[in-house]
């Protein structure tokens, strides 16, 4: 699928209202399990993306308008929003993904990009040369791979308790992703 701005931030528009009626008010015990040691819990993936949206996806588009490929992005800190999720509820956290996706997504607006400016490219510190609609499609995808996630999570719980159903439940049968 072709890069379609207009789609993309539609996508991105939705992911807080998603994660909202998906999370919001369970109780504790969905949400504070993890996949295992060194993973994330419901709400370490919900500061993980209000730490990407404020330090990885603007500031790179920004670095490719400003400095195309000659100055590399920041290499992103996987594990930046523990200060930020720190003493922070749930609710809380939720309510601060809201209000930054909205105050992002209004930034990215107001670029008023141009399809060729979708060509333009950036220098990520592992991969090399990107686009900025490259940067823009993976903003959304990385989005779904964390609604994914929070699902392979809150599935987690009834590991034991589907018995021979788990044969047909993809969720139990994902080991996760890297990144």
């Amino acid at each position: 699928m072709a890069q379609n701005l207009s789609e993309t931030v539609a996508l991105l528009e939705r992911t807080p209202a998603a994660l909202n009626a998906l999370l919001r008010d369970l109780p504790e015990v969905w949400t504070n399990r993890n996949e295992g040691e060194g993973t994330f819990t419901v709400s370490d993936v919900i500061g993980h993306l209000i730490f990407a949206d404020k330090e990885d996806w603007l500031p790179r588009a920004h670095r490719i308008l400003e400095h195309g490929e000659s100055k590399a992005f920041d290499k992103f800190d996987r594990w930046g929003h523990v200060a930020i999720c720190r003493g922070k509820s749930l609710p809380e956290l939720l309510d601060d993904f809201s209000r930054i996706r909205a105050a992002c997504l209004d930034e990215l607006r107001s670029l008023n990009l141009e399809p060729e400016q979708l060509d333009l490219r950036g220098n990520h510190p592992a991969l090399g040369a990107v686009t900025l609609s490259e940067l823009l499609a993976t903003w959304a995808a990385h989005d779904l791979t964390h609604l994914h996630q929070i699902s392979r999570i809150l599935a987690g719980s009834y590991r034991d308790e589907v018995g021979p159903f788990a044969a047909f439940l993809g969720v139990l049968k994902c080991n996760g992703h890297g990144g």
